[in-house]
Parts: C-alpha cells; structure tokens; sequence
C-alpha cells in the first residue's frame, strides 16, 4: 500500500488483486525506461515486453514494467521514492 501510495501522485498505478508484482504503465518504451531508471536511480525493474511475446502484431507488456515487491518494506518504500524522483525529473 505504502508503495502505490508514493507514486500515486506521479504516475497512473493500481494495487494489484493479489500477488506482490506491480504492473506501472511508462510513457516511453519499457526496455528505454527500465535502462535509464537504473542508470539514473539504480532501481531494477523488469521491462514488460520481455515477459510476453508478440501475438498478432502487439506485445501485452509493452510499455510496462513489472516491478516485484520482495525486499523489506523500507526497500521498497525507497525504491517507490527513487522511481517518482525518476519520473517527476522528467528522465522518461
């Protein structure tokens, strides 16, 4: 909750039904997102389009990145800080 509650104001994001992965919606292709986001904050996530293969001309995990939410909660507080940094700075 905490988590979601960080990037709520910088990005379109839902808690999801179950499960500890996020799904957060980029404005910039997920492969170009996930590479500066490390590079600039040193967060890791996983660019969506990597994770599904393309079906009749379209990528389900396009522009997605898929963030799994598995180190302590103080972690992924700060993760979800550095990530709306990345996002309010303008980098995407």
């Amino acid at each position: 909750d905490s988590f979601i509650e960080i990037l709520n104001t910088s990005c379109q994001i839902q808690r999801p039904a179950a499960g500890f992965y996020i799904w957060l919606k980029t404005n910039i292709d997920d492969i170009a997102f996930a590479s500066r986001l490390y590079e600039s904050q040193n967060v890791v996530v996983l660019p969506g389009s990597l994770l599904a293969r393309d079906a009749h001309g379209t990528n389900p995990g396009k522009n997605h990145v898929r963030i799994a939410l598995v180190a302590q909660k103080h972690e992924c507080d700060e993760a979800a800080e550095r990530i709306k940094t990345f996002i309010d700075a303008g980098f995407v």
